[in-house]
């Protein structure tokens, strides 16, 4: 049920209806703020706008021309920047672009300074919290950018974030998203080889998750995936080759800093396997396929 928005009048869009994006836009039209939301696959956005009043299924970029807030939710570097390339050109001056993608923190200063260019402002804003997260609007939003801009775009954020922190200028929110990364892979490596592990030594599934997550071995993974993992279901909250994606970005920047860094270098190899397999498209706990 769609309610007019308490916060304003902002008229705000939505590109990349993903996993993620389609959970989010629909909290932002759920607020009465969405006007338009896109996606590559036109199917997917005209069958998202045909269950939302009020809303626009996006035909190209134009459509956003009267939106003072435009989130972005998409794959990779290029998305983004042909994405802010497309919207730079007819947004108006004022106008602000959020981006909630995974990329490389020379990627959101670049996407910053061709929208400044034109008198837009931009936030690199990725989350973390998984579809659960999404689902239920309980996102931690990681955000890049000035003070000022983000207190105009938070009416947007808010629809879907439980933890908005600015963290610092442009590209601090990725550079804090690498961080996360980093923990989410050593996580998912340290869970999968433990349950594998659990196989081998017949333990009941039923005992050992309460067990272990009334313990300090508790964590979100273990918790939304242990079950489905240990009965072979692998659909994607997040999926392997995101996640390769996002290591391969972490470790070039792991690389920059002179850090050593096992568990990128693990966790990566790892997920490029599931690739080269064919389990891109699964989910990041299919890892337990390779520990066994």
């Amino acid at each position: 049920m769609t309610t007019a928005s308490p916060e304003s009048n902002l008229r705000a869009g939505f590109i990349g209806l993903g996993a993620m994006g389609h959970s989010m836009a629909g909290h932002l039209a759920d607020r009465g703020l969405l006007a338009v939301a896109g996606n590559r696959t036109a199917v997917k956005a005209a069958d998202f706008a045909a269950a939302r009043s009020g809303v626009v299924a996006a035909s190209g970029f134009a459509d956003y021309a009267g939106c003072d807030v435009v989130a972005l939710c998409v794959s990779a570097d290029a998305d983004v920047l042909e994405n802010v390339d497309g919207l730079a050109a007819v947004l108006a001056a004022g106008a602000i672009v959020i981006d909630h993608s995974t990329v490389a923190v020379e990627t959101a200063r670049e996407a910053a300074k061709r929208l400044a260019a034109r008198g837009i402002g931009f936030l690199d804003a990725p989350v973390s919290g998984g579809v659960e997260g999404a689902k239920n609007g309980k996102l931690s939003i990681m955000v890049g950018g000035d003070e000022a801009t983000l207190g105009r775009a938070r009416p947007v954020l808010d629809a879907y974030g439980a933890r908005i922190a600015l963290m610092g200028p442009t590209g601090a929110g990725q550079a804090t998203k690498a961080v996360n990364q980093i923990l989410v892979a050593g996580i998912n490596e340290a869970v999968c080889e433990g349950l594998a592990f659990a196989e081998k030594l017949g333990l009941d599934p039923e005992r050992l998750l309460p067990t272990l997550m009334a313990g300090a071995a508790s964590n979100w993974f273990l918790d939304k995936r242990g079950a489905t993992m240990l009965r072979d279901e692998f659909k994607p909250g997040f999926k392997c080759a995101h996640m390769a994606k996002d290591l391969r970005i972490v470790q070039a920047m792991a690389d920059a800093a002179g850090i050593r860094h096992p568990v990128i270098d693990r966790a990566l190899a790892d997920y490029s396997e599931l690739e080269r397999r064919g389990d891109g498209e699964l989910d990041t706990s299919a890892l337990i396929q390779l520990k066994r």
